[in-house]
């Protein structure tokens, strides 16, 4: 039986800017494993955020296919993929996104409801304990703290019960003592749920936390360390 929670076979991604062809992805394949921790590192412009864009459905491929969870995302259609991006994948950006005239406790239910999930999932009350924002959830997100605020957004991302949590440099704004707090919570969450979880950083630090990592470079991936 396949555990693979993404299969990326030949990727490509080429962006026209006028007169050049920019060739963000030369061909990439990965496999994730279900209750994988998979970082992927590289410097900037090595292909990794326009990986992230893909596996999560926000942007096509040029050539190559990318299943998640078993779909094929080249055989969906737009609003099909929207439904996808609700209902399997959770975000987790560097800047948070959070909307800061919600309180913390709105943000998280505003995207149960953009996944049409009438209640919070049996066990999400045991994940926001786990974060540490069960105290904080009618604060807005200028009364909390970077690390805080980042909290928040997972449990965003977790609340409608995603196949896989996608975080794009999720402690590029936060200090070394909150950024160690997150990655901890993140490991953590990983072993205790089984959260397939990949993470786009170029801090190897960061990716040491990961149970896997692979390096790209130039729109490859170089080494994996598996």
């Amino acid at each position: 039986m396949n555990t693979a929670m993404i299969q990326v076979r030949g990727l490509r991604k080429t962006y026209h800017t006028g007169d050049v062809d920019v060739h963000a992805l030369r061909g990439v394949d990965l496999e994730v494993q279900r209750g994988e921790f998979l970082a992927v590192m590289g410097p900037s412009g090595s292909g990794k955020s326009t990986l992230f864009h893909i596996l999560g459905g926000l942007a096509p491929p040029t050539d190559g296919h990318v299943f998640v969870d078993g779909l094929d995302l080249r055989a969906l259609t737009e609003s099909e993929r929207t439904e996808m991006r609700q209902r399997k994948i959770g975000f987790v950006f560097q800047k948070y996104n959070l909307l800061p005239t919600l309180t913390a406790r709105d943000n998280i239910a505003l995207a149960q409801a953009l996944g049409k999930r009438k209640s919070w999932p049996e066990g999400f009350n045991e994940i926001l304990d786990l974060l540490g924002i069960k105290q904080r959830l009618r604060h807005k997100p200028r009364a909390m703290s970077g690390g805080e605020q980042q909290r928040v957004a997972i449990a965003r991302a977790l609340v409608n019960q995603p196949a896989i949590l996608l975080a794009d440099e999720p402690t590029g704004n936060l200090d070394t003592e909150n950024s160690d707090l997150v990655l901890n919570l993140l490991r953590d969450l990983n072993k205790r749920t089984g959260q397939t979880i990949l993470m786009i950083t170029h801090n190897p630090e960061a990716a040491a936390f990961a149970d896997r990592m692979v390096t790209m470079r130039d729109g490859r991936i170089l080494t994996s360390d598996s």
